[in-house]
Protein backbone atom coordinates (compact mmCIF):
# COMPACT_ATOMS: atom_id res chain seq x y z
CA UNK A 1 0.00 0.00 0.00
CA UNK A 2 1.05 3.51 -1.46
CA UNK A 3 0.46 7.08 0.82
CA UNK A 4 -1.11 8.28 -2.39
CA UNK A 5 -4.16 5.22 -2.34
CA UNK A 6 -5.06 7.52 0.75
CA UNK A 7 -5.19 10.85 -0.39
CA UNK A 8 -9.04 12.27 -2.06
CA UNK A 9 -10.66 15.75 -1.82
CA UNK A 10 -11.61 16.69 1.69
CA UNK A 11 -13.89 20.19 1.26
CA UNK A 12 -12.87 22.25 3.98
CA UNK A 13 -15.72 23.13 5.35
CA UNK A 14 -16.39 19.24 6.54
CA UNK A 15 -13.80 19.47 8.69
CA UNK A 16 -15.75 19.66 11.98
CA UNK A 17 -14.46 22.91 14.41
CA UNK A 18 -17.12 22.54 16.79
CA UNK A 19 -18.56 18.85 18.67
CA UNK A 20 -22.43 18.04 18.02
CA UNK A 21 -24.78 20.07 20.44
CA UNK A 22 -24.63 16.25 22.21
CA UNK A 23 -22.40 14.16 22.48
CA UNK A 24 -24.58 10.97 21.35
CA UNK A 25 -26.36 13.03 18.59
CA UNK A 26 -23.29 13.01 16.07
CA UNK A 27 -24.50 11.63 12.65
CA UNK A 28 -23.37 7.44 12.48
CA UNK A 29 -22.27 5.69 9.58
CA UNK A 30 -22.32 1.88 9.73
CA UNK A 31 -20.54 -0.10 7.39
CA UNK A 32 -20.97 -4.03 7.47
CA UNK A 33 -18.23 -5.84 5.84
CA UNK A 34 -20.15 -9.25 5.56
CA UNK A 35 -23.29 -7.32 3.17
CA UNK A 36 -20.92 -4.33 1.98
CA UNK A 37 -23.82 -2.46 3.07
CA UNK A 38 -23.85 1.38 4.31
CA UNK A 39 -26.38 2.66 6.56
CA UNK A 40 -27.11 6.12 7.72
CA UNK A 41 -28.06 6.36 11.82
CA UNK A 42 -27.59 8.66 14.80
CA UNK A 43 -24.62 7.90 17.33
CA UNK A 44 -27.17 6.65 19.99
CA UNK A 45 -28.28 4.05 17.72
CA UNK A 46 -25.04 2.11 18.36
CA UNK A 47 -26.76 0.77 20.88
CA UNK A 48 -29.14 -1.47 18.65
CA UNK A 49 -25.90 -2.93 17.18
CA UNK A 50 -24.86 -4.93 20.68
CA UNK A 51 -26.11 -7.53 22.96
CA UNK A 52 -25.64 -8.82 26.38
CA UNK A 53 -22.25 -10.04 27.05
CA UNK A 54 -20.42 -7.95 24.03
CA UNK A 55 -17.49 -5.91 25.08
CA UNK A 56 -16.79 -2.44 24.45
CA UNK A 57 -13.06 -1.57 24.82
CA UNK A 58 -12.47 2.22 25.70
CA UNK A 59 -9.31 4.05 26.35
CA UNK A 60 -9.56 5.89 29.77
CA UNK A 61 -6.53 8.34 28.72
CA UNK A 62 -7.16 12.04 29.71
CA UNK A 63 -6.10 14.84 28.18
CA UNK A 64 -3.85 17.33 29.85
CA UNK A 65 -3.41 21.22 29.06
CA UNK A 66 -0.28 20.54 27.35
CA UNK A 67 -0.61 23.65 25.52
CA UNK A 68 1.37 27.12 27.32
CA UNK A 69 2.87 30.23 26.22
CA UNK A 70 5.83 31.84 27.24
CA UNK A 71 8.19 35.09 27.20
CA UNK A 72 11.85 34.66 26.18
CA UNK A 73 14.04 36.27 28.73
CA UNK A 74 14.94 39.67 27.56
CA UNK A 75 13.59 39.72 24.30
CA UNK A 76 9.82 38.73 25.69
CA UNK A 77 9.20 36.95 22.05
CA UNK A 78 6.11 35.26 22.69
CA UNK A 79 6.75 31.01 22.71
CA UNK A 80 4.49 28.56 22.49
CA UNK A 81 5.49 25.34 24.38
CA UNK A 82 3.54 22.17 24.19
CA UNK A 83 4.35 19.41 26.64
CA UNK A 84 4.84 16.12 25.34
CA UNK A 85 5.68 14.07 28.59
CA UNK A 86 7.25 14.40 31.64
CA UNK A 87 11.10 12.92 31.46
CA UNK A 88 11.79 13.06 35.14
CA UNK A 89 9.77 13.95 38.06
CA UNK A 90 12.55 14.78 40.81
CA UNK A 91 14.35 16.98 37.98
CA UNK A 92 10.62 18.38 36.74
CA UNK A 93 12.73 17.28 33.26
CA UNK A 94 9.83 17.86 30.21
CA UNK A 95 9.95 16.69 26.35
CA UNK A 96 8.50 19.75 24.48
CA UNK A 97 8.25 21.06 21.11
CA UNK A 98 8.29 24.81 20.63
CA UNK A 99 7.01 26.98 18.48
CA UNK A 100 8.99 29.24 16.86
CA UNK A 101 12.09 26.89 17.19
CA UNK A 102 14.60 29.20 15.72
CA UNK A 103 14.64 31.37 18.64
CA UNK A 104 14.62 28.44 21.55
CA UNK A 105 18.35 27.48 21.96
CA UNK A 106 20.15 25.84 24.98
CA UNK A 107 20.86 28.03 27.66
CA UNK A 108 17.60 30.14 27.45
CA UNK A 109 14.57 30.59 30.11
CA UNK A 110 11.34 30.96 29.14
CA UNK A 111 9.08 32.91 31.74
CA UNK A 112 4.95 31.75 31.83
CA UNK A 113 2.01 33.63 33.56
CA UNK A 114 1.70 37.37 34.21
CA UNK A 115 3.44 37.55 36.83
CA UNK A 116 6.61 35.28 35.72
CA UNK A 117 5.65 32.50 38.32
CA UNK A 118 6.75 29.87 36.83
CA UNK A 119 10.50 29.62 35.02
CA UNK A 120 11.93 26.44 32.66
CA UNK A 121 15.57 26.21 31.20
CA UNK A 122 16.45 25.21 27.84
CA UNK A 123 19.09 22.15 28.42
CA UNK A 124 18.64 20.29 25.08
CA UNK A 125 17.71 19.87 21.68
CA UNK A 126 15.77 16.59 20.51
CA UNK A 127 14.57 17.33 17.19
CA UNK A 128 13.73 20.47 15.18
CA UNK A 129 11.38 21.84 16.84
CA UNK A 130 11.88 19.53 20.13
CA UNK A 131 13.38 20.56 23.19
CA UNK A 132 14.09 19.59 27.08
CA UNK A 133 13.05 21.89 29.36
CA UNK A 134 13.78 21.94 33.02
CA UNK A 135 11.48 23.66 35.10
CA UNK A 136 12.80 25.86 38.09
CA UNK A 137 10.06 25.87 40.60
CA UNK A 138 10.42 26.00 44.45
CA UNK A 139 6.96 24.35 45.82
CA UNK A 140 6.45 20.60 46.18
CA UNK A 141 5.75 18.63 43.09
CA UNK A 142 1.52 18.57 43.12
CA UNK A 143 2.11 22.33 43.32
CA UNK A 144 3.97 22.77 40.27
CA UNK A 145 1.79 19.87 38.75
CA UNK A 146 -1.35 22.25 40.02
CA UNK A 147 1.28 25.55 38.21
CA UNK A 148 0.54 23.42 35.05
CA UNK A 149 -2.79 22.85 34.94
CA UNK A 150 -3.22 26.51 35.71
CA UNK A 151 -1.17 27.84 33.24
CA UNK A 152 -2.19 25.19 30.48
CA UNK A 153 -4.82 25.20 27.70
CA UNK A 154 -6.65 22.63 25.99
CA UNK A 155 -4.63 21.25 23.07
CA UNK A 156 -7.37 21.24 20.49
CA UNK A 157 -5.21 20.27 17.27
CA UNK A 158 -4.57 23.05 15.02
CA UNK A 159 -6.31 21.78 11.80
CA UNK A 160 -9.32 23.28 14.01
CA UNK A 161 -8.06 26.56 13.33
CA UNK A 162 -9.70 28.71 16.05
CA UNK A 163 -9.00 29.53 19.87
CA UNK A 164 -9.68 27.00 22.42
CA UNK A 165 -13.34 28.07 23.89
CA UNK A 166 -14.76 27.01 27.33
CA UNK A 167 -16.80 24.16 26.06
CA UNK A 168 -13.74 22.41 24.72
CA UNK A 169 -12.42 22.07 28.50
CA UNK A 170 -15.39 19.20 29.00
CA UNK A 171 -16.04 18.56 25.25
CA UNK A 172 -12.36 17.13 24.20
CA UNK A 173 -11.99 14.60 26.99
CA UNK A 174 -14.17 11.84 27.02
CA UNK A 175 -16.93 11.10 29.88
CA UNK A 176 -14.94 7.87 30.86
CA UNK A 177 -11.31 9.72 31.19
CA UNK A 178 -9.58 8.85 34.34
CA UNK A 179 -5.76 8.52 33.58
CA UNK A 180 -4.10 11.90 32.83
CA UNK A 181 -1.42 11.77 29.95
CA UNK A 182 -2.59 12.41 26.85
CA UNK A 183 -2.01 15.52 24.52
CA UNK A 184 -4.67 14.75 22.21
CA UNK A 185 -8.19 12.75 22.70
CA UNK A 186 -9.27 9.24 21.25
CA UNK A 187 -11.76 10.84 19.84
CA UNK A 188 -14.08 7.93 19.03
CA UNK A 189 -14.98 8.21 22.55
CA UNK A 190 -15.95 11.67 22.24
CA UNK A 191 -19.48 10.37 21.27
CA UNK A 192 -20.52 8.50 24.63
CA UNK A 193 -23.11 10.51 26.61
CA UNK A 194 -23.32 9.07 30.45
CA UNK A 195 -27.07 8.04 29.41
CA UNK A 196 -25.97 5.85 26.34
CA UNK A 197 -23.11 4.09 28.36
CA UNK A 198 -25.76 3.44 31.11
CA UNK A 199 -28.45 2.52 28.30
CA UNK A 200 -25.63 -0.41 27.38
CA UNK A 201 -24.57 -1.33 30.71
CA UNK A 202 -28.52 -2.34 31.14
CA UNK A 203 -28.54 -4.46 28.34
CA UNK A 204 -25.97 -6.45 29.50
CA UNK A 205 -23.11 -5.00 27.92
CA UNK A 206 -19.87 -5.54 29.37
CA UNK A 207 -16.92 -2.88 29.27
CA UNK A 208 -13.57 -3.20 29.18
CA UNK A 209 -10.78 -0.19 30.07
CA UNK A 210 -7.19 0.16 29.22
CA UNK A 211 -5.16 3.10 28.48
CA UNK A 212 -2.77 4.57 25.38
CA UNK A 213 -1.56 8.15 26.05
CA UNK A 214 -2.18 9.48 23.05
CA UNK A 215 0.79 11.35 21.82
CA UNK A 216 1.40 13.96 18.88
CA UNK A 217 2.92 11.13 17.00
CA UNK A 218 -0.28 9.54 15.80
CA UNK A 219 -1.07 12.62 13.61
CA UNK A 220 2.54 13.19 12.66
CA UNK A 221 2.29 13.44 8.16
CA UNK A 222 3.34 10.33 6.50
CA UNK A 223 6.29 11.49 4.30
CA UNK A 224 7.30 8.14 2.75
CA UNK A 225 5.33 6.97 -0.32
CA UNK A 226 5.93 3.36 0.61
CA UNK A 227 3.87 2.55 4.46
CA UNK A 228 6.25 0.14 5.26
CA UNK A 229 9.10 2.64 6.10
CA UNK A 230 7.01 5.01 8.20
CA UNK A 231 7.81 4.61 11.82
CA UNK A 232 5.12 5.71 14.74
CA UNK A 233 6.30 7.51 17.50
CA UNK A 234 5.81 5.07 20.49
CA UNK A 235 3.11 6.06 23.26
CA UNK A 236 2.29 4.29 26.93
CA UNK A 237 -0.27 2.15 27.18
CA UNK A 238 -1.43 -0.63 29.60
CA UNK A 239 -3.92 -3.45 29.20
CA UNK A 240 -4.90 -4.53 33.26
CA UNK A 241 -5.43 -8.23 33.82
CA UNK A 242 -9.26 -8.02 34.41
CA UNK A 243 -9.46 -6.31 31.24
CA UNK A 244 -7.62 -8.83 29.33
CA UNK A 245 -9.76 -11.57 30.81
CA UNK A 246 -13.15 -10.12 30.09
CA UNK A 247 -12.14 -9.32 26.01
CA UNK A 248 -10.26 -13.66 26.24
CA UNK A 249 -14.10 -14.52 27.64
CA UNK A 250 -15.80 -12.90 25.46
CA UNK A 251 -13.64 -14.26 22.44
CA UNK A 252 -14.05 -17.56 23.51
CA UNK A 253 -17.70 -16.79 23.44
CA UNK A 254 -17.89 -15.75 20.38
CA UNK A 255 -19.21 -12.16 21.19
CA UNK A 256 -18.97 -8.82 19.51
CA UNK A 257 -15.62 -7.19 20.73
CA UNK A 258 -15.46 -3.40 19.99
CA UNK A 259 -12.27 -1.69 19.71
CA UNK A 260 -13.74 1.94 20.59
CA UNK A 261 -10.68 4.16 18.53
CA UNK A 262 -8.14 3.38 16.25
CA UNK A 263 -6.05 4.06 19.50
CA UNK A 264 -7.40 0.96 21.42
CA UNK A 265 -7.00 -0.61 18.18
CA UNK A 266 -3.86 -0.33 18.62
CA UNK A 267 -3.21 -1.02 22.15
CA UNK A 268 -4.55 -4.47 21.91
CA UNK A 269 -2.53 -5.54 18.81
CA UNK A 270 0.09 -4.58 20.70
CA UNK A 271 0.16 -7.62 23.31
CA UNK A 272 -1.38 -10.95 21.48
CA UNK A 273 -0.19 -14.10 22.52
CA UNK A 274 0.74 -16.82 20.02
CA UNK A 275 -2.43 -18.09 20.14
CA UNK A 276 -4.04 -15.06 19.59
CA UNK A 277 -5.40 -14.03 23.24
CA UNK A 278 -5.02 -10.90 24.52
CA UNK A 279 -2.17 -10.53 27.19
CA UNK A 280 -2.54 -7.95 30.33
CA UNK A 281 0.21 -5.63 29.05
CA UNK A 282 2.36 -2.05 30.78
CA UNK A 283 4.54 -0.25 28.17
CA UNK A 284 4.86 0.99 25.27
CA UNK A 285 3.80 0.22 21.20
CA UNK A 286 4.80 2.37 18.03
CA UNK A 287 2.33 -0.66 16.56
CA UNK A 288 1.57 1.17 12.85
CA UNK A 289 -1.20 -0.65 11.33
CA UNK A 290 -2.19 -0.69 7.51
CA UNK A 291 -3.89 -2.74 4.96
CA UNK A 292 -3.36 -5.94 4.58
CA UNK A 293 -3.69 -6.36 8.33
CA UNK A 294 -5.08 -9.63 9.91
CA UNK A 295 -6.62 -8.52 13.36
CA UNK A 296 -6.74 -10.46 16.61
CA UNK A 297 -9.02 -9.45 19.01
CA UNK A 298 -11.56 -7.10 17.83
CA UNK A 299 -14.47 -7.90 14.96
CA UNK A 300 -16.32 -4.42 15.11
CA UNK A 301 -14.74 -0.52 15.14
CA UNK A 302 -15.95 2.86 16.28
CA UNK A 303 -13.85 5.41 14.56
CA UNK A 304 -13.78 8.93 13.53
CA UNK A 305 -13.75 9.80 9.33
CA UNK A 306 -10.03 10.83 9.20
CA UNK A 307 -8.34 13.46 7.26
CA UNK A 308 -6.59 12.58 4.17
CA UNK A 309 -3.49 10.43 4.04
CA UNK A 310 -3.39 9.92 7.87
CA UNK A 311 -2.34 6.53 10.23
CA UNK A 312 -5.65 6.87 11.54
CA UNK A 313 -7.60 6.21 8.40
CA UNK A 314 -5.33 3.58 6.90
CA UNK A 315 -5.76 1.72 10.45
CA UNK A 316 -9.91 2.08 9.42
CA UNK A 317 -9.24 1.09 6.09
CA UNK A 318 -7.25 -2.20 6.99
CA UNK A 319 -10.36 -3.15 9.26
CA UNK A 320 -13.19 -2.29 7.17
CA UNK A 321 -11.39 -3.35 3.60
CA UNK A 322 -9.61 -0.87 1.34
CA UNK A 323 -12.24 -0.37 -1.18
CA UNK A 324 -15.25 -0.05 1.42
CA UNK A 325 -13.44 2.60 3.26
CA UNK A 326 -12.68 4.20 0.01
CA UNK A 327 -16.32 3.80 -0.45
CA UNK A 328 -17.63 5.02 2.47
CA UNK A 329 -15.46 8.22 2.45
CA UNK A 330 -16.88 9.25 -1.08
CA UNK A 331 -20.14 8.70 0.45
CA UNK A 332 -19.77 10.48 3.38
CA UNK A 333 -18.08 13.96 1.40
CA UNK A 334 -21.62 13.59 -0.57
CA UNK A 335 -23.68 12.99 2.41
CA UNK A 336 -22.06 15.85 4.18
CA UNK A 337 -21.04 14.01 7.25
CA UNK A 338 -18.54 15.93 9.28
CA UNK A 339 -14.66 14.84 9.47
CA UNK A 340 -11.53 14.47 12.14
CA UNK A 341 -11.57 15.37 15.84
CA UNK A 342 -15.03 16.60 16.40
CA UNK A 343 -16.71 14.87 13.39
CA UNK A 344 -18.90 12.11 12.69
CA UNK A 345 -18.57 8.61 13.57
CA UNK A 346 -18.32 5.38 12.03
CA UNK A 347 -19.50 1.61 13.18
CA UNK A 348 -17.56 -0.90 11.31
CA UNK A 349 -19.24 -4.67 12.34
Amino acid sequence: MKLSNFDFELPEELLAKYPAEHRDESRLMVLNRADQTIEHKTFKDVINYFDEGDVLMLNNTKVFPARMFGNKEKTGARIEVFLLRELNAENRLWDVLVDPARKIRIGNKLFFGEDDSLVAEVIDNTTSRGRTLRFLFDGSYEAFREKLLELGETPLPRSLNREVEELDTERYQTIFAKNEGAVAAPTAGLHFSKHLLKRLEIIGVDFAEMTLHVGLGTFSPVEVEDLSKHKMDSEQIEIPVNSANKINNAKIEKRRICAVGTTVMRTVESSVSSNSELNAYTGWTNKFIFPPYDFSIANTMITNFHPPKSTLMMQAAAFAGYDFLMEAYKTAVKEGYKFSTYGDAMLII
